[in-house]
């Protein structure tokens, strides 16, 4: 793919207007109260597997609606003292997989909790473990990013930004984690979700999104044509009528407005050639990024200017752990 979005010159000022509902924090607030009195733990079960340097956990955690949500916590074997976490969120498609499929942050001396996404896991990788129970009966295409679209309370993002905020209560809630230092991480639908989880979980750390999906929605349904953002285009080319109420549904998830209310350090990474998630919606939150606030939050972004969605690869994973051992 050449180069199709706005010159580096200009994605580097870019800052743009983004939809944001009057009732966005009264939204997330409500949304966020319904589940903060209940448990957050649900079950840990030790699991057993063939390496040796880390041990592993099957954690269960009451989501969205109290929903159960599966993970993994995984830490570094023979270690007895707390240590900084990260959560870590999975990009679209995708679901927990097997406990040795992600290492690098348990291996680099971190607790680390891997949020199987609700109703997903079936198009890579090895499959997830935690279904969807709600949202059937709401109007909307069959994929996730379609899925409730005509209603912010019914819409699929809601639940999962809901246990996205929910993980990093389950993470501090486990033995040996810091809880004053839990990082919010993931690529694409991963990194959207730590940019939701930055601007609804005041205390954290760190965050680190890469590539992110979910920001400046309203403009990347207009410039691409690939999944998913490619679903809401197809649903919106049949559902001619649906747009004002889509576009309505999709501010109150956009990455942007998260990111303008966040305040912990953030790290983030985009390949210029990235018809996935466009580099114009990813540089209108990290230019934003704090805004909200008047602050101006530790923040840097690495770009790949040959690199689509996978920017910057392993590369990009090594700037990371340099970045965030240097703050955790």
């Amino acid at each position: 793919m050449a180069l199709f979005d706005l010159p580096l010159t200009e994605l580097e000022r870019y800052a743009p207007v983004v939809r944001e509902p009057a009732d966005f924090d009264a939204f997330w607030r409500a949304t966020l109260d319904e589940v903060a009195a209940a448990p957050v733990l649900l079950d840990v079960q030790p699991h057993p597997t063939a390496l040796r340097l880390v041990d592993t956990w099957d954690v269960t955690f009451a989501g969205f609606g109290g929903d159960p949500v599966r993970a993994w916590f995984t830490r570094p074997a023979g270690v007895a003292s707390s240590l900084p976490a990260v959560v870590e969120y999975l990009g679209y498609g995708r679901g927990r997989g097997l406990p040795h499929e992600r290492l690098t942050w348990a291996v680099a001396g971190y607790a680390h909790l891997l949020m199987d996404s609700r109703g997903q896991g079936d198009e890579y990788g090895t499959g997830g473990a935690t279904p969807d129970p709600r949202g059937g009966g709401a109007l909307g295409g069959p994929g996730p990013a379609t899925r409730g679209i005509l209603n912010p309370r019914a819409y699929y993002y809601r639940r999962l930004i809901t246990d996205a905020v929910r993980a990093v209560d389950a993470v501090r809630a486990l033995p040996g984690v810091d809880p004053a230092r839990v990082a919010a991480a993931g690529n694409s639908q991963g990194g959207g979700l730590a940019l939701a989880v930055a601007g609804l979980v005041p205390d954290l750390a760190a965050v680190l999104a890469t590539a992110p999906f979910l920001c400046h929605i309203q403009r990347a349904i207009d410039i691409t044509d690939a999944a998913p953002y490619g679903e809401i285009v197809t649903f919106l080319a049949v559902h001619r009528e649906a747009e004002e109420a889509a576009r309505c549904t999709l501010s109150y998830v956009d990455g942007v407005n998260f990111a303008r209310r966040a305040v912990a350090p953030a790290h983030f990474g985009v390949g210029l050639r990235d018809t996935v998630c466009p580099p114009s919606t990813v540089f209108a939150a990290y230019n934003q990024y704090g805004a909200a606030n008047g602050s101006a939050p530790d923040r840097a972004i690495h770009v790949y200017p040959f690199n689509h969605h996978e920017g910057g690869d392993a590369v990009h994973v090594g700037h990371q752990l340099r970045w965030l051992g240097a703050r955790m």
